[in-house]
């Protein structure tokens, strides 16, 4: 597969490989070659066809993109390359050419050239899962104390603890990879079915010739041939799309705590990167841009398998093939949010300073609502509402802060004078009280996010 400078911006080069042209071919010839084995071993071809099969199943030996370009005619690139596979043979052994792909079908080695890659795909997105996931866990215990502005609709809401922040950007990626484990199990399986599903061609082995080149290629068995029963394969495949969700999503909060006016995280710096040559006081937040760029172009992908899921009868006709050009861009996506992230996250900046100067500049407002319902307990709510409400629309018209406005307004009520314990009031105010009980959550689920993270790494992936 051939991508775009624009594409390759934004994945990385190890998902490149996985779906380069050479290793959708080699993988085809993996499935040939396997097929021809298994069907030795079980007495349909000679033994020595498989042999002279296997000694020219190599991607190198032929002109791959004069592969692609036939396939344009031939409408599936397996046909073209059983075709030179074939000649291959004869050319050495002609009598063990008309063994070539026996009883297979084009869909049967495109699909399982396409389930290998996908499998190595799944390894490096598992990978770099748990890199992300392990460096927000510890990100999250580092700061599990420190207070800073949680934000509702774009504005600033109360104090939480940059703790629990975090661990709402890590809790989806231990989900994504395990939920990504479990779409795999169901979908990456061989696809072996001959012409129409039925392996007639290969009678009563055909069960045996299965089972053997699936054990060859490190596949499970499918229940039945899935030419046109793509479900469990496209939501392999929307796994995909929603884990790249929620990168977009860490993404987007880090991008944002990272401009300028906010200031409390920033990418690494230097050597280069994330620079401007106009204006030099700039720390663009290039893994940020990469991941949402990437993270953007997933819809479209996901949509399109959904939308092509209705195949018509035994094959599919222009739905499969749309399938397969949508398939490798998810992962090449998901792979560069995944590593963009990594690196940013790798050596985050993090102004804990700056988070304290973003509450402190508020001037206590944040803090109005805690107020209110300490003032209940001795005056109601109504009163306590009211009194609050007043109090705010003086720290708005006169400049001041809240908590230096209460003792004054205290000492002025009759209501409160001689009945309130200021000093517990004034404690409302405190950053790191009021970020308490998001530290007591984060406690809690760090611990369970920490046994999941484990429990996934010491798990074999498919």
């Amino acid at each position: 597969m051939s991508v775009s400078i624009f594409d390759s911006f934004l994945t990385t080069t190890d998902m490149i490989a996985v779906f380069d042209d050479a290793a959708i071919v080699q993988g085809m010839f993996r499935f040939e070659q396997g097929l021809a084995a298994a069907q030795a071993a079980e007495g349909l071809v000679p033994h020595a066809a498989a042999r002279a099969i296997a000694g020219v199943c190599n991607a190198q030996l032929y002109d791959i993109p004069a592969l692609i370009a036939a396939s344009r005619r031939a409408g599936s690139l397996a046909i073209p390359l059983v075709k030179e596979l074939t000649n291959t043979v004869a050319l050495y052994d002609k009598d063990s050419a008309a063994f070539v792909h026996w009883g297979s079908t084009s869909q049967d080695v495109v699909d399982t050239a396409l389930v290998l890659a996908t499998r190595e795909a799944l390894t490096l997105l598992d990978a770099g899962l748990a890199q992300l996931t392990d460096t927000l866990l510890a990100l999250a215990e580092a700061h599990i104390d420190t207070p800073v502005l949680a934000r509702t609709l774009m504005q600033p809401a109360q104090v939480t603890s940059l703790g629990w922040k975090v661990l709402g950007w890590a809790a989806p990626l231990l989900r994504a990879r395990e939920r990504l484990r479990d779409a795999a199990g169901r979908a990456l399986r061989l696809q072996l079915g001959g012409a129409v599903g039925t392996l007639a061609v290969m009678g009563e082995a055909g069960d045996a010739v299965a089972r053997r080149l699936a054990d060859d290629l490190g596949l499970q068995v499918a229940d039945a041939p899935w030419h046109t029963q793509r479900d469990e394969w496209v939501r392999l495949g929307l796994e995909v799309a929603v884990m790249t969700g929620s990168l977009g999503k860490i993404a987007t909060d880090l991008s944002l705590m990272a401009q300028g006016e906010i200031g409390e995280l920033a990418e690494p710096s230097g050597n280069g990167r994330g620079g401007s040559s106009a204006m030099p006081h700039k720390r663009n937040p290039v893994s940020a841009m990469i991941a949402l760029a990437a993270a953007g172009r997933t819809p479209q992908h996901a949509a399109s398998l959904l939308a092509m899921m209705g195949q018509q009868h035994e094959r599919g006709l222009g739905n499969w093939q749309a399938e397969l050009a949508e398939w490798p861009p998810l992962f090449i996506s998901a792979h560069g949010a995944l590593q963009a992230l990594n690196d940013a996250f790798g050596a985050l900046t993090v102004d804990t300073g700056r988070m304290r100067r973003n509450i402190d500049a508020l001037q206590g407002l944040i803090f109005a609502e805690a107020l209110s319902i300490g003032l209940a307990e001795y005056i109601g709510r109504p009163a306590a509402h009211e009194f609050v409400e007043g109090l705010t629309r003086r720290v708005v018209a006169e400049g001041r802060h809240l908590a230096d406005l209460l003792p004054e307004a205290v000492s002025s009520s009759d209501a409160l004078r001689d009945r309130c314990d200021l000093a517990s009031l004034q404690a409302l105010f405190d950053p790191v009280a009021a970020a308490s009980s998001a530290r007591r959550l984060a406690v809690r689920q760090l611990a369970r996010l920490r046994e999941e993270a484990a429990s996934l790494n010491m798990e074999p992936t498919q």
